[in-house]
């Protein structure tokens, strides 16, 4: 492919020479919102899976393990339209009536820490993870609770978009009550109270770059400061009753939503709380019931995404029965189609991208000697994980599926397995944590680096062409899964990684003026992005800072390695990097991205970044004057 590419083109527009072409062909499917890059490789597995799967329900392959018996017995309830088409809502009821039921905020808190285990929306989240401060032990987390629109930005006064998609949020959520059994009146007034404490809550809680900060995540609370956040419910008793113990702190992301707790929670405001937890119930709920339930449920998403068309009944019955068993079924696909081989070449380019980091870090310029042992002390104490793990999660082997001849219906049996996996999280509290487990399954394709536990994680779905293949050249693999690997190594360096020590451990290990002067080129690189146009928006240079910072070391650290092997050829390493963006999306995907994903738009990541390198400039002759062209003091390098 790479030779079919004209150079004048390339100096123009990288990202447009390589895939301008494919772009003008591609039809994004109906049932899509975008397709290209990442989501072409979902689709082919997903129609490998359910092949394989419709074999499984057929009784024409075995089950290759005890979970994955429970797995077929699930996807075979899943799929019994007949049978939720006459249960209706009737499996909705009850717990509408538990809700119903609530008369005063001391009718939720006599039974709160069940209420939870029960996953029934209140008005803050509970979460275990690592202790930010001592990474070696799970810790309890409170932050605010989840709004209806995607971000607090869209609740901002003339907001267009939200004027926009809040008529559609709330046609939608009025239909879905309908359908639950409400009459049209009071699904509207519902509706209308629901909003209103949705608004209550909106100027409390952090934005996506508010967030995107991880500085500013550790807030630590004692149980009787966060209990004292409202005199409404017992916040101490649940949160004693949940993890069976009385926890010294609690990690608190979002202080200020708890300091406005009370405000929030008054007795004023208590019908239409209830009301916000009747419409969050419906709408999280709607997916598991009818055929009508659930496309009605998807009409908000379908419009914040520019999605035509729902999904089909089969595909959707597919997705619900592999997201529910998500490691069960990545234990399958790893071990049916990635072989030892490749993950034995994956790893070893794991570590090809380490050692090249460790020599950047030896001659780097601008860090102190200390700064720079501790950065490799962190490297040589990286996790690697490729392809899948070794084991399924034990959590699985407690999912037991109710059959519908023993009574059992699809949300009867997600809502009790959701209530093993939230007691399971609850229990890991001040627990050693398990720096083995893997928050993703072997069959999504993607990749990350947790800073709390310091690994880096390949699932095999991502380690395939054009990312990487044992067929395409050395260069085309680091121009591909190399550069990712070597992004996801860079997040152990970008704002938010360099906080955290080679535990995972939030602990400040930088001198002050290295720590100065990275937040110098972190300044840089927020401004290199900062107001792009892209999709008749701009990008926010804050909110992607930490991704561009990755995507910058990655390429920069994955050429290097690309120059270092006997057939390195340069045009084919940034030709597969820009072919692994290659994207065409709705208008409202790239939009609704802009507001709140941490990353930038995908042909931004490919030009953007490429215009930082200098053999870039030289292996296509680009000179000032041509569209690929930045100046050398306009170039952004950190790593």
């Amino acid at each position: 492919m790479a030779e079919h590419i004209d150079n004048a083109a390339i100096k123009t527009d990288l990202y447009e020479a390589v895939n301008g072409d494919w772009i003008a062909q591609a039809t994004i499917p109906s049932d899509h919102s975008s397709t290209g890059g990442f989501m072409d490789l979902a689709d082919n597995i997903e129609e490998t899976l359910m092949s394989d799967f419709a074999d499984l329900l057929a009784g024409k392959m075995a089950p290759q393990n005890p979970e994955m018996a429970e797995f077929k017995n699930f996807y075979t309830l899943v799929s019994n339209f007949d049978k939720r088409e006459k249960d209706g809502a009737s499996p909705l009821q009850p717990i509408l009536q538990r809700i119903e039921g609530l008369k005063s905020y001391a009718d939720l808190s006599d039974q709160l820490a069940d209420w939870i285990l029960s996953g029934l929306p209140t008005p803050f989240s509970l979460d275990i993870d690592s202790d930010m401060k001592n990474s070696k032990i799970y810790a309890l987390f409170a932050s605010g609770p989840r709004l209806f629109l995607p971000d607090k930005t869209y609740y901002s006064e003339g907001n267009q978009a939200a004027a926009q998609l809040m008529p559609i949020f709330t046609d939608m959520s009025e239909r879905l009550l309908q359908l639950a059994g409400y009459p049209a009146d009071s699904a509207k007034e519902i509706v209308d109270q629901a909003k209103q404490f949705d608004q209550l809550i909106a100027p409390h809680v952090k934005s996506a770059e508010e967030s995107a900060d991880y500085s500013k995540m550790y807030n630590p609370r004692s149980l009787q400061e966060i209990a004292d956040s409202t005199n409404q419910l017992d916040l101490k008793q649940a949160i004693i009753t949940l993890v069976g113990a009385t926890p010294e702190k609690i990690i608190t992301q979002e202080p200020a939503y708890f300091e406005a707790l009370n405000t929030i929670l008054t007795p004023d405001h208590f019908v239409l709380m209830k009301s916000w937890i009747i419409v969050k119930t419906v709408n999280a709920l709607s997916a598991y019931l009818t055929e009508d339930f659930r496309v009605t449920g998807g009409l908000f998403g379908r419009a914040l995404s520019g999605q035509k068309e729902p999904r089909s009944q089969k595909k959707a019955a597919y997705y619900l029965a592999i997201n529910t068993f998500d490691q069960v079924v990545g234990d399958y696909y790893g071990r049916q189609y990635f072989g030892e081989a490749a993950k034995t070449d994956v790893h070893d380019m794991v570590v090809k991208m380490v050692n090249v980091y460790k020599k950047r870090l030896a001659n780097n310029d601008w860090l102190s000697q200390a700064t720079r042992d501790k950065a490799v002390l962190k490297l040589d104490k990286l996790g690697i994980q490729v392809g899948y793990p070794d084991k399924i999660d034990p959590l699985f082997s407690k999912f037991k599926v109710t059959s519908a001849a023993q009574g059992g219906t699809l949300l009867s049996n997600v809502l009790a397995f959701d209530r093993i996996a939230t007691a399971d999280s609850f229990a890991k509290w001040n627990q050693p944590v398990d720096r083995t487990k893997w928050e993703m399954s072997a069959n999504t394709v993607n990749a990350y680096f947790h800073p709390f536990h310091n690994i880096i994680v390949f699932p095999a779905a991502i380690l395939q062409a054009p990312f990487y293949s044992l067929n395409q050249t050395s260069s085309q693999n680091f121009g591909g899964i190399g550069a990712v690997i070597a992004h996801e190594i860079s997040h152990a360096f970008d704002n938010n990684g360099s906080l955290f020590d080679e535990y995972g451990t939030l602990n400040n290990w930088w001198t002050d003026d290295d720590n100065k002067h990275f937040q110098a080129l972190a300044d840089d690189m927020i401004k290199e992005f900062d107001g792009l146009p892209f999709a008749g928006q701009k990008v926010n240079g804050k909110l992607t800072v930490s991704e561009n910072i990755a995507d910058a070391g990655g390429l920069s650290c994955a050429l290097e390695a690309a120059k270092g092997e006997p057939d390195v050829d340069l045009r084919a390493f940034f030709i597969n990097w820009a072919t692994i963006w290659r994207q065409k999306a709705t208008t409202e995907r790239e939009q609704l991205l802009l507001s709140i994903d941490v990353h930038a738009p995908a042909k931004l990541r490919a030009n953007v970044q490429v215009q930082n390198l200098e053999d870039f400039f030289q292996t296509f002759d680009i000179h000032d004057g041509d569209g690929m062209f930045k100046a050398e003091t306009d170039r952004v390098k950190i790593w």
